[in-house]
């Protein structure tokens, strides 16, 4: 199981680049974005497939007019001058490149002339960061993804179909590889709601043997990690639900029968991190009783000592008075006493025996006093 010190995700913070009143469409990236790590172009067709790492943009249009279906790739969105390379090779809208740019987008779906515009919460469940923006285009023989941030994701299992010629990807249009981009980015939070899972029984298991050292910090990590999910696939359902509403050609009725399967697949999620939410309010409730409960435990044995003392104090306190028998009969002859100091400690012991046994038959100590 993953250390919690690696589940101290890094929040990204809503800062955008745009200065107020710029005007629509203005490419302004990051300036702590990545640079563009590598653009990959994988284009094919059902006889075969075509492969490439480019460097210019421009090269591009010569694997469009020979494969039926182009894939370009593009890792990391610091470089605004090659989104806009790419937007103008592809005819696409600036408000569309904007949000390329500007990675704090909820995922949605949004229809253009002749394209259409997804953006995604892509799960990496080995970086510092637990979900990047993956946005996506694709038209009548194109699909263009920008990922966020370079070094690896989980779309590998689609290339792999395409190199092998596996399933129906090859032979199909541009929506079938989205749906099949889409279904992997899904599948792939399915891991990490599960291994939230393993940690919340983990954690209840724990809590409920009574070891619940350092269980808070625990419990806020698990949270903060089911809220990031949430908030990623909660609008993913929506934009999904978009594509299968929407009557464009660009989307055939084949395709939507396979979206309404990821789109399942998204309703699940949400209902395991639905229940796992409210798991761990219950775990924090039992875990804040039982601190409470200790802490009442503690308490009582403190108060039945200080109770106990009391009346000792208040004797050993009467007779260091130091009074003077000599000077009266009424100024404590018990000082005068043979057996005096034998007397008095035989009542201090008789009063804390006495309230101890009081104290026992009551249930505040030596047994358990809840009900089974």
């Amino acid at each position: 199981m993953a250390s919690i010190s690696r589940r101290h995700r890094r929040r990204a913070a809503f800062r955008r680049r745009t200065p107020p009143g710029a005007p629509p469409g203005t490419l302004v990236p990051d300036a702590a974005a990545p640079p563009v790590c590598e653009m990959h172009v994988l284009a094919y067709g059902p006889e075969g497939f075509e492969e490439r790492r480019l460097t210019d943009p421009r090269q591009v249009r010569e694997l469009r007019g020979k494969w039926p279906v182009t894939w370009v790739n593009v890792d990391g969105v610091g470089d605004a001058a090659l989104v806009q390379q790419l937007g103008e090779l592809f005819h696409l809208h600036r408000l569309a490149l904007e949000d390329v740019l500007h990675v704090h987008q909820r995922a949605k779906a949004e229809a253009y002339a002749g394209y259409y515009f997804v953006v995604a919460r892509m799960p990496c469940p080995t970086a510092d960061w637990l979900t990047e923006q993956v946005s996506l285009f694709f038209g009548e023989n194109f699909v263009l993804t920008f990922q966020e941030r370079p070094g690896g994701d989980c779309l590998d299992p689609v290339r792999l179909r395409i190199r092998s010629g596996l399933g129906r990807t090859r032979t199909a249009r541009p929506d079938y590889l989205v749906y099949a981009l889409l279904d992997s980015i899904v599948d792939h939070y399915f891991p990490l709601v599960e291994e939230c899972g393993e940690r919340l029984d983990a954690l209840e298991s724990d809590v409920m043997a009574g070891s619940s050292r350092g269980a808070m910090p625990r419990i806020h990590a698990i949270r903060g990690d089911l809220l990031a999910i949430r908030r990623a696939i909660w609008p993913l359902r929506d934009a999904i639900n978009t594509l299968l509403r929407d009557t464009s050609p660009l989307v055939s009725d084949e395709t939507r029968v396979y979206l309404r399967d990821v789109h399942d697949h998204t309703i699940q999620i949400l209902d395991l991190v639905d229940n796992y939410r409210d798991t761990v309010t219950g775990i924090t409730e039992v875990h804040l009783a039982s601190v409470s409960q200790r802490t009442n435990e503690i308490m009582k044995v403190l108060t039945i000592i200080a109770t106990i003392f009391i009346p000792l104090t208040f004797i050993v306190g009467v007779y260091g008075m130091n009074f003077d028998p000599d000077r009266s009969p009424w100024n404590m002859p018990e000082l005068r006493w043979y057996w005096g100091y034998v007397l008095v400690w035989l009542v201090m012991i008789a009063a804390t025996a006495a309230m101890l046994v009081y104290f026992y038959r009551k249930g505040w100590m030596g047994r358990d006093d809840r009900n089974p």
